[in-house]
């Protein structure tokens, strides 16, 4: 549509100057005495034009002539900015190809350039930038060959550089993470700490900086910081939902394996959730914690009932090491109340409820051999030899795993040692160790 106007415009252009010029009768004299000229309004019209055209091309050639030394010292500009950019990119190739020494003198290439360009007064707009960047490769190569002092020199020109109007706020943000990260691996984590706490609030909630937030905070050994860190990161879906979950079951772990009274071990409980609390393995260990701390072994058994509950109503749920870890941390709290399978025995109704409670259990699922030996060990721990006796032969019989049936041969070692019948505690002690 546009070429079919414009081809309209010139066919129209084209008819409006044929008929202005072959009806045009018209002359223009020029009188210079004693002479006088005549010519066309036609060839007068030719003229000027031409004239026109070529006091134009006049003027464009003067202006031309007149800008290439300013066309000359562009030129040289651009080559010089060309020369750095080549000189910055070939020291980050060489940085990601594992030649520290040649990334680094590559990087201090391409500072002197742009450093000569500032003194010429040919600055770029972004040659701060340029500059930092080439600090922080120079600076990066060094922490690789371990020049820490070099690697400092050059991280601090370039976090002064990052400090100028004339860049953006992502690059001091961007130095601060790399050092961190430096710090790291130095094994410095309060200095990387100290420098993640430097970043503006919604940089350091970025998941980068929360990453390298949890190394440094688990390096230092400041297991609530890295469990918010980790929490964070899991809200972030920085990992998949079973590895988050992993990471904080592992990092609830330490805190409660570092806890060294009751009382703190009390208060690093109080800040999980339901769902952490009802998780086999940590309720399992900070239950026996409890217990060696000297805590209430009751307790120890109401931090146990939320994950014993969900596994009495279906044993299936459960197998393997936390069910063993389980059934130990119970078996542990009634221990500490009973004094020991040859404690003096308890009438507690606490105590009393739970046995109640695991022997329904057993008589609902009558197959499962783990309810069974806890069963047993419950009734054991409560001076209830006949019922214990029972359950733990009929335990060792059915039950899978290696451990638990040696625990169970164990037992009734003691118990027929405590019947004072010596073959049966030989037999059994023989099994155990078969087992």
């Amino acid at each position: 549509m546009r070429t079919t106007l414009w081809l309209a415009g010139l066919f129209a252009a084209a008819v409006a100057l044929a008929l202005f010029a072959g009806e045009n009768q018209g002359t223009v004299t020029l009188f210079w005495p004693p002479h006088r000229i005549d010519m066309s309004v036609n060839l007068v019209v030719l003229l000027l034009l031409g004239a026109f055209a070529l006091l134009y091309l006049a003027l464009r050639t003067w202006a031309v002539l007149l800008d290439l030394p300013r066309q000359a010292r562009r030129w040289r500009a651009q080559q010089r900015e060309r020369a750095a950019h080549e000189e910055l990119l070939d020291a980050l190739v060489q940085l990601l190809a594992g030649r520290y020494v040649r990334a680094r003198k590559a990087a201090e290439g391409a500072q002197a350039r742009q450093v000569a360009m500032d003194a010429a007064g040919e600055a770029l707009p972004h040659g701060a930038t340029l500059r930092a960047v080439a600090h922080l490769i120079a600076a990066e190569s060094a922490q690789a060959l371990q020049q820490r002092d070099l690697r400092d020199a050059q991280f601090n020109q370039a976090l002064a550089l990052a400090g100028g109007s004339d860049t953006t706020p992502e690059l001091r943000e961007g130095l601060l993470l790399r050092s961190a990260r430096w710090a790291l691996e130095d094994r410095d984590a309060a200095g990387a700490l100290a420098r993640l706490d430097e970043l503006p609030q919604g940089a350091a909630r970025r998941t980068l900086a929360l990453r390298t937030k949890l190394k440094a905070a688990r390096q230092a050994g400041r297991g609530a910081q890295a469990l918010d860190t980790a929490r964070l990161l899991a809200k972030h879906r920085a990992f998949s939902v079973e590895a988050a979950r992993s990471l904080v079951r592992q990092l609830v772990a330490e805190q409660i394996r570092d806890t060294h009274d009751a009382h703190q071990l009390q208060a690093v409980w109080a800040e999980l959730d339901a769902g952490e609390r009802g998780t086999p393995e940590l309720s399992a260990l900070a239950a026996r914690r409890l217990i060696a701390l000297g805590g209430d072994a009751a307790q120890a058994r109401a931090w146990l009932r939320p994950a014993l509950d969900a596994w009495l109503e279906d044993p299936a749920s459960l197998s393997g090491t936390p069910r063993l870890r389980l059934m130990d941390a119970l078996l542990d709290s009634l221990a500490a109340d009973a004094g020991g399978p040859e404690g003096a025995g308890v009438t507690d109704p606490e105590l009393r409820q739970w046995l109640a409670r695991l022997e329904a259990a057993q008589q609902a699922f009558p197959r499962d051999a783990g309810l069974q030996y806890l069963v047993g060990m419950a009734c054991l721990h409560q001076r209830l030899w006949g019922r214990a006796q029972v359950l733990l032969s009929q335990a060792v019989q059915r039950v899978d795993d290696a451990g638990l049936r040696r625990r169970a041969w164990r037992a009734l070692a003691e118990l027929a040692a405590q019947r004072g019948d010596e073959a049966e505690a030989l037999k059994a002690w023989q099994q155990a160790g078969r087992d």
